[in-house]
Formats: C-alpha cells, structure tokens, sequence
C-alpha cells in the first residue's frame, strides 16, 4: 500500500531527545585532556546530533509520497482525510528545518575551533538546533496524525473496478463472493461504518476489482457528511462502472421506490455508468421492475454470469472512451 513505508513521525522533544542522547555517547568515550582533544569531543557532540536530526527529517519527507505521482483515487482520499496542500506545507518546513540544522551545525564547528573554551559554543549550537525543532512541532504532529489516518486506507488496485452500491441486505456482499469464488478481504476505510470487501476474479488475463461499500452507498446521500460524500466523489478516478443492486422482493426492508431514490442519487453523485440489477428472481415475492437492466439471483446464482459479464463490457467501453478522450485532449495541446 502507498501509505505503508511511512513510519511513526515522532515529537521534536523526542527527535531531540534522541540526538542529545546520542551526541553524549559520541563525547563519553573520549578522552579530555587538553584544549585541542575539548574541542574535537565538542565538535563531535555538535556533529552527532546535527546529523541525527537532519537525517531523521530527511527519513520522514522521503516516505511520505510524492503527491503528484499519486493514482488520482488515493489523491483525493488524501486531500479528503489530510489536505494534500496542508502536508506539502508541513513537509517543506521539514526539508527547512533539516537544510537550516546542517547550517547552524557548520557554523557553529567553525567557530568552536577558534574558541578558547568549546562548552559555551556547543551548548548554543544545541540551543539553536532546540529552537529549530521546536519550530515545526506542530508539522511533526500534524504530519504523524495524518500518517495515521492514511494508514488506515485499504489498498485499492488502480485497475477496472466493479462498484457494487444498494441498500443494506439486498445481496451485494453475496454477489461479491460469487463472483469472485472466495470470500474477499475487508478493509476499514476511516469514514465508514463498516468495512469495505474487495475482491477480485480474472477473465482471461485481465484482473477486475469488485468493491462493496457499505457505509457509504447503502444510505440516502442527504444522510452523509462532507467527508463521506468527497470520498464517494474520490472513486469516479477509478476505471469502474457502478452495479446498483435492487431488492425486487423488499424483503430487505426497504420499498423499491425507496431503492430507486437513491439509484438516481447515485447516477448524479458517480457520473459513471450503471447497470441496476433486481435480485432475489428466486422468490416468490419478487417483482419485475421496467426500471432495472437486469435480474438475478444471488442466493441461485441465476443470472449472475450474464450480469458479470455485462459489467465487464460495460468496463471495457468505459476505458476505451475514457483513453479517447485523452488522446484527443493531447492532440488538442499540440
């Protein structure tokens, strides 16, 4: 996953801490003996921990991601649950921070060297490097919280995509598993109730990736928070189609006009293409309904293959129009 390589991004008391502690152990097994052995323990205490703090800093903006080359779904779930620009604000004043240390550092062994007692010049050497640290603890505690958060992002593959949407008990994690021959893998997004599953099955040599949400469409988009809707908004940059599954019987609780309210919220929230699907054809309750494409069974398994492989040439046009429409946008530039 993108976000894995980042470690805990510790405190400034806790980066300092750790310089200090080992710019000691740099000066403890020297011996003192004079002016000139004062200030080659000094200089080494100043270097020690200079370079411990510059290192560490340097540590923590390499593995954060570089932005822009991120898959646009995991751009916006940053932006949504971080703020893309507030981070690349926070890792600049870190790659400040460790230029200004590596500054302060050489300035002060310059002068150490031509100071008749080193232990003043060292301990404003630390003063500085305390003040500096100090500076951007706000940015290391912002940086680590986001680093939590993103964390919690399940890995999403950037390839085609079955979204299955519909109200809570209509089938949707019944057709996942069906379609996929295996139970799929649950992952907590941090703006849903529940986990998401996601799994994925082969056609030939093409993978496809089946992903329900509960959460976040099995409800009324009225019933969402900002956050939840931006992350809805967020899976339109996946090359996916949405399967908006109907319960044709209401045995799930909900009415079908109920149902067919939040289809057409999810039409004009997706702005992807849909296929609706009435489910449980297998029992008797169950209706014909002229507003869905298809009827199935999850429970049967009836219909199920015919509306995957709808779903994948559903996928296939919308990928194929999608790279037309950049190849026409490049030919436009020139």
């Amino acid at each position: 996953m993108i976000f894995e390589k980042i470690n805990t991004v510790q405190t400034s008391e806790e980066l300092l801490d750790k310089a200090f502690r080992r710019a000691t152990r740099a000066m403890s097994g020297k011996t003192i003996s004079g002016r000139k052995t004062a200030i080659e323990a000094n200089e080494s205490m100043m270097l020690t921990a200079g370079n411990i703090l510059t290192d560490n800093l340097k540590n923590i903006v390499r593995r954060f991601p570089t932005f822009e080359n991120l898959p646009p779904f995991y751009y916006e779930l940053a932006d949504v649950m971080a703020g893309v620009d507030d981070m690349r604000q926070s890792l600049s004043r870190l790659d400040w921070a460790s230029a200004k240390i590596h500054e302060v550092t050489r300035d002060h062994v310059g002068k150490v060297r031509k100071a008749r007692d080193p232990l003043p010049v060292r301990k404003q050497c630390f003063g500085r490097l305390s003040s500096i640290m100090r500076s951007i603890d706000k940015d290391l505690l912002f940086l680590n919280e986001s680093r939590n958060k993103l964390r919690k992002l399940p890995s999403v593959s950037d390839e085609p995509t079955i979204v299955v949407a519909g109200y809570p008990n209509i089938g949707k994690s019944s057709f996942v598993t069906k379609i996929t021959g295996a139970t799929p893998e649950i992952a907590s997004y941090p703006f849903t109730t529940k986990g998401v599953s996601i799994g994925h099955f082969f056609v030939g040599n093409d993978r496809y990736q089946v992903m329900d949400t509960p959460g976040l469409l099995d409800r009324p988009m009225s019933e969402r928070n900002e956050i939840e809707l931006q992350a809805i908004t967020a899976l339109k940059n996946l090359d996916a189609v949405v399967l908006f599954i109907i319960d044709a019987t209401e045995t799930c609780g909900y009415e079908i006009e109920d149902q067919k309210r939040m289809l057409e919220e999810v039409r004009s929230g997706f702005k992807l293409p849909v296929l609706v699907v009435a489910n449980k054809a297998d029992l008797p309750q169950f209706r014909e309904l002229d507003f869905a494409d298809m009827k199935m069974s999850t429970a049967t398994g009836e219909g199920i293959e015919e509306v995957t492989s709808t779903l994948i040439e559903m996928v296939k046009k919308a990928i194929a129009e999608k790279e037309t429409v950049e190849e026409n946008e490049i030919t436009d530039d020139y």
